[in-house]
């Protein structure tokens, strides 16, 4: 048996419950892990209050890191003892073991413990994706970056200054700002009394930045576009605001023929080629010590509707992770 959080209804942390499941024997194909460390993201957020629906009951949580207990036939690149990681497959990560699709584990390093590894799966790799795929950057330009002091952002200041890109990021506080600022942020805007555009105006000299990458959504969508260089992309990657609601795209052209983008990390690693080579650079990047990782927010499995609670209201900086 395994203990895991359930939920049986949309709605706010309260309606998370830790429950005694059957951990199961891997099939064809799949391997059973048990769990070190289960990240927590605001995308956990998004499926427990209905945002993006899932059929009910159902578990939580879509990345966690620990060692394999046992494999099913056919699997040939992953072994029992292994440390993995994953990011994707079916939700159900917030639980102490459970039994995984092979193909969408990823081995994981000698230099990386389990704790740090917890905080690059989906964030490490949001930063990876974002920053080499989508767009990629060069050393000298300028970028705008929202929610600079979250779990992503921490890892986009280093990531950014590592790359030789002069990064401003939004933070709600002067607390955020410090932070921000200390992991390679040059230009945290504080949003509770800057204005981004005219901000973001006046370090560019005019020009606006050539891409925003926005995960706020609907707070900060229409502010970005201001930020934008002619030509420039949009990147909006969440929307932890709320919903951005329908766009004329009329916009794009008379702000100066704007590109704007939706991506997922899920189709940049669809195959597994693409998966490990993401994760590769990811690795590399934090064991050459450009980008260091800290878990800012410990909780035990079972205080998952605490960690939520503490999410949503603002009260985190950094990675959140459960601790199983």
């Amino acid at each position: 048996m395994a203990r895991a959080i359930r939920f049986y209804e949309t709605g706010g942390p309260e309606v998370l419950r830790l429950e005694m499941v059957a951990a199961g024997e891997p099939g064809p194909g799949e391997a059973r892990v048990r769990h070190s460390y289960v990240a927590v993201n605001f995308i956990d957020v998004y499926f427990r209050t209905g945002r993006y629906p899932l059929p009910l009951p159902d578990g939580l949580g879509s990345d966690a890191v620990g060692v394999v207990e046992a494999v099913g036939p056919g699997v040939t690149d992953i072994r029992v003892g292994d440390r993995v990681g994953y990011l994707l497959g079916p939700q159900g990560a917030y639980s102490d073991v459970r039994v995984m699709p092979a193909d969408v584990l990823i081995p994981l390093p000698d230099g990386i413990s389990d704790r740090t590894a917890s905080t690059l799966m989906m964030k490490g790799m949001t930063a990876q994706y974002l920053f080499r795929q989508v767009y990629p950057l060069h050393s000298g330009e300028t970028i705008l970056f929202h929610a600079a002091a979250g779990c992503v952002g921490l890892i986009a200041c280093q990531w950014a200054r590592a790359l030789g890109v002069t990064m401003i990021g939004t933070v709600s506080t002067d607390e955020k700002a410090a932070t921000a600022r200390a992991a390679g942020c040059a230009h945290p805007i504080v949003t509770s009394r800057e204005d981004i555009a005219a901000r973001v105006r006046e370090i560019t000299g005019g020009k606006g930045v050539p891409v925003v990458y926005d995960s706020v959504g609907k707070d900060t969508f229409y502010k970005s576009l201001d930020c934008l260089a002619p030509l420039g992309l949009m990147v909006s990657f969440g929307q932890s605001s709320g919903a951005i609601g329908p766009v004329d795209i009329g916009i794009l052209s008379a702000k100066g023929s704007l590109f704007l983008t939706r991506p997922t990390l899920f189709n940049y690693t669809a195959t597994r080629e693409d998966l490990l080579t993401a994760s590769r650079e990811l690795f590399e990047v934090v064991q050459s010590g450009a980008v260091r990782i800290a878990v800012n927010q410990t909780y035990p499995l079972h205080d998952a509707a605490r960690a939520h609670r503490d999410l949503e209201g603002r009260r985190t900086t950094g990675s959140t992770v459960l601790t199983v």
